[in-house]
């Protein structure tokens, strides 16, 4: 192995606590050999949500439930569909 593909060895830890400071405070690309990296799919991985209020007018809502059902979708999933489009086109 060259210097750029030798890996030190990971040390033992007696707890939690002190593999957390290690870790906070040295690189880990040292104890990696990313020449025997693969890549890895994660088909059922799913972004983290949060559930929030939000007040709309009722006609409002009425005209996007109708957008929603000629797209034959969820009404919040048009919503969110549209906000990310917002976002990005900004």
């Amino acid at each position: 192995m060259n210097k750029q593909t030798a890996k030190q060895a990971i040390p033992k830890f007696k707890n939690e606590a002190q593999e957390r400071a290690y870790w906070e405070t040295h690189d880990s690309t040292v104890h990696l050999d990313w020449s025997q990296a693969q890549k890895v799919r994660l088909p059922n991985l799913r972004p983290t949500t949060k559930t929030i209020s939000l007040r709309l007018p009722q006609h409002l809502l009425d005209g996007i439930k109708v957008a929603a059902n000629a797209r034959d979708v969820p009404y919040q999933s048009l919503i969110k569909v549209w906000l990310q489009e917002k976002l990005h086109s900004h």
